[in-house]
């Protein structure tokens, strides 16, 4: 089993927004990072974006809320110059998740949970959504 999973900003977009029918398998994996039976990381950069879309279909109270919560049981890696050009100099399809995955390949990500697969298709780093990875368990 993966020890470190990256998680992308749909999966926590998917339980922060109650996105049916996804919150189930988004709520079910942060579950169980809160109750430490898996490790969960995500991106500086993820935090802004979920921020951001919170902020816009809720409100910004709604945001640091949410926020504050994933800091909890996400760890938050950074994200640097490095991250960019190394995306930068890649062809793939979309430029903000070739960065996320610089971030979780630098910093030893197992798996990267992400509705959006097909972004990650060429990269090295075993991708999921968190419907998949559940499954397997």
């Amino acid at each position: 089993m993966a020890s470190k999973i990256f998680v992308d900003s749909d999966a926590l977009l998917d339980f922060l927004l109650e996105r049916h029918p996804f919150v189930y398998y988004s709520q079910s994996l942060l579950n169980r990072g809160r109750q430490g039976a898996i490790n969960l990381y995500t991106s500086t950069l993820i935090l802004a974006n979920v921020h951001y879309l919170i902020s816009k279909n809720i409100n910004k109270q709604a945001a640091k809320i949410a926020i504050k919560e994933i800091l909890n049981f996400v760890k938050i890696l950074s994200f640097d110059e490095e991250h960019v050009k190394l995306a930068l100099g890649n062809e793939h399809v979309d430029f903000e998740d070739t960065i996320q995955y610089y971030i979780a390949d630098k910093n030893n990500c197992d798996l990267i949970i992400t509705r959006n697969t097909k972004h990650y298709k060429r990269f090295d780093i075993p991708v999921l959504t968190a419907e998949h990875f559940l499954r397997q368990l």
